[in-house]
């Protein structure tokens, strides 16, 4: 790394501190990014920040859910101890985040798209900005740029706006879904293939697009506002998608997901990293970025070093927590992993895994349900559909080698070693955040839900 984007960093010390604009997706399954290595759709303005700026390649949500995760991204903080454990659980009355935080270092900090998890207001003290959809289940994602523009353009001090797209978050509906081949998708290796399954694959690619698009005007913005230099521009891709095995699941379809961070000048233009990182740890980062004192409450800790290329390393671990319900009946995991191994302990392994949404076989228009149908006389099929409703206590993963999690290594002599590390590493993260295991996935009381409880 040159000394120039070493010194360009030193944002602490420089009078111009930079403007943040971070762009989420919604239900994305980012190994669908060309960027990222996707063979079904070239996604090239989302490709355009990873060329100019930095990808990272180990990010990765603590829980797949779309309430948790904003929490934690806006928070700092891991699903137990801000609260929000179950999907639409309101987060703990007292909590502060990323608006409080910089607020007080003197930033505008908005809010336009998506709106989960930003009451109440005084736990997520946004400026809400109208352009963007916010209800992530509405059959249109109409957006107009307008009010967008004026929030970036028209303040007298910097400023952090988070663009929450809804797409491709179901029930896939807009974009063009005649733009892909049925037959010539290639499907993720955990998927039964059927004709259904390819044909809602298309409507899913089709809001992939429509999320491309969307960043594509973005940057465009930007550009036309003058704000380009000194905007940190950041792409994520939030849990992963509504098909068996990915959101709501502690497997790398749900977990793993994307980032890619712009700031021409100070980011080194088409660089990777794979350090690990986790949703808690940009609010620190932006805190830093700020100008900001490390908060040592937090979970998260920021990841400045790695993007001015002082650092190969951030995390030794990230972690993961599940719980069911309300999308299902009670089924706890935990998780860890590193660099390559992946840890998941089903804490209820006896039960049965179902989510609604998506495992419903009276819906005959689910994936899922063809899975079934082809089980019934297909062995592999019924293998993959196992995999998914049948967890044994401990499944263990080289995610280098079996990035599809398929062949589970929790009995090899070879592994025990590592996984009886691991184990103890998840059980002291367990302890440290008040995690009881299998006691939080229960119902919670009405008065306890969050607002944000229109969809899934």
């Amino acid at each position: 790394m040159s000394m120039m984007f070493l010194a360009a960093f030193s944002f602490a010390q420089n009078a111009t501190r930079p403007n943040v604009i971070i762009i989420m997706a919604d239900d994305l399954d980012s190994r669908q990014l060309s960027c990222y290595g996707g063979q079904n759709i070239n996604t090239p303005n989302i490709d355009r920040l990873a060329k100019e700026g930095m990808k990272f390649n180990n990010i990765h949500a603590s829980e797949t859910m779309c309430v948790p995760t904003r929490a934690s991204l806006f928070t700092g903080l891991y699903p137990v101890r801000h609260g929000s454990y179950q999907n639409h659980k309101a987060v703990y009355k007292n909590t502060k985040s990323i608006g409080h935080y910089l607020g007080d270092l003197g930033y505008d900090v908005g809010l336009t798209g998506k709106n989960h998890s930003t009451k109440p207001s005084s736990v997520f003290p946004f400026e809400i900005v109208n352009g963007f959809e916010p209800n992530c289940v509405s059959a249109t994602d109409d957006y107009t740029l307008s009010d967008v523009r004026k929030f970036i353009s028209e303040k007298d001090k910097s400023y952090c706006l988070f663009v929450m797209s809804i797409n491709p978050h179901a029930p896939w509906t807009v974009g063009n879904p005649s733009e892909f081949n049925p037959d010539k998708l290639t499907l993720p290796a955990h998927w039964v293939d059927t004709p259904e399954t390819r044909l809602q694959f298309c409507k899913y690619l089709a809001e992939v697009r429509r999320l491309d698009d969307q960043v594509g005007d973005i940057l465009k913005l930007v550009e036309e506002t003058g704000q380009e230099k000194n905007t940190l521009v950041m792409f994520m891709g939030e849990q992963g998608p509504q098909f068996p095995g990915g959101k709501w699941t502690l497997y790398n379809n749900g977990a793993k997901s994307s980032l890619l961070a712009r700031l021409p000048g100070k980011i080194k233009p088409g660089s990777q990293t794979n350090a690990i990182v986790q949703y808690e740890d940009v609010t620190p980062l932006l805190i830093d970025l700020a100008g900001g004192k490390p908060l040592t409450h937090l979970d998260g800790k920021s990841f400045l070093n790695v993007l001015n290329g002082n650092s190969k390393v951030h995390r030794e671990y990230a972690y993961g927590i599940h719980n069911n319900i309300p999308e299902g009946p009670a089924f706890p995991m935990r998780s860890i992993r590193d660099g390559r191994y992946k840890l998941i302990l089903n804490l209820t392994p006896d039960k049965n895994y179902y989510v609604k949404y998506s495992m419903n076989t009276a819906n005959k228009k689910l994936a899922w349900t063809t899975w079934m149908d082809k089980a019934e006389d297909d062995a592999g099929a019924k293998v993959l559909t196992n995999r998914i409703s049948k967890h044994p206590a401990i499944e263990f993963y080289d995610t280098l080698n079996d990035p599809s999690e398929l062949n589970n290594l929790a009995l090899v002599p070879a592994h025990q070693p590592r996984i009886k590390t691991f184990k103890i590493k998840l059980a002291e993260w367990m302890k440290q955040q008040g995690d009881t295991g299998a006691d939080l996935d229960v119902e919670i009381a009405s008065e306890n839900k969050s607002n944000n409880s229109n969809d899934n």
